[in-house]
């Protein structure tokens, strides 16, 4: 079985891959640049942020809707990405799908309570060489330390 997975995995390689957004939710605190990190829902482990485009909305617009759903950040959103990084995303049944997440910065307004996540995620804001020892994907890893 774990053959066949790694085939599969092999020819997802050769196919295009699917677009995501990303936001990277930034302050400043205490003259220092903070990261928001959250929990992903499946694992637990640290990510930012990140869906698919959305229909009626720039991938700007759509990463500052996950930003708001994910993370209750309120903010301005850069409009041109500020990086992009590639990832497996494990689907049920095994299969998983190469993803490239355009990635776009928030500067944070406000941080809300309330927002259609709470409770199932939680949130950390983090220095940038925190944030990216705790992701596993090379290129977000970049993206962080060069904040």
């Amino acid at each position: 079985m774990n053959k066949i997975v790694e085939i599969l995995q092999s020819l997802l390689g050769r196919r295009p891959a699917y677009l995501q957004v990303g936001a990277v939710c930034l302050r400043n605190r205490k003259g220092r640049r903070e990261v928001l990190m959250i929990s992903s829902l499946d694992t637990g482990r640290w990510i930012i942020p990140k869906g698919w485009p959305m229909k009626g909305r720039s991938l700007a617009g759509a990463a500052a809707r996950e930003a708001w759903e994910e993370a209750g950040v309120k903010g301005e959103v850069t409009h041109e990405p500020i990086g992009s990084y590639a990832y497996l995303k494990q689907q049920s049944g095994g299969m998983a799908l190469r993803c490239e997440v355009q990635v776009y910065g928030i500067e944070t307004d406000s941080l809300s309570e309330h927002y259609p996540e709470a409770g199932k995620r939680d949130r950390q804001w983090m220095p940038p060489e925190e944030a990216a020892a705790c992701v596993a994907e090379e290129g977000l890893q970049a993206i962080l330390r060069a904040l």
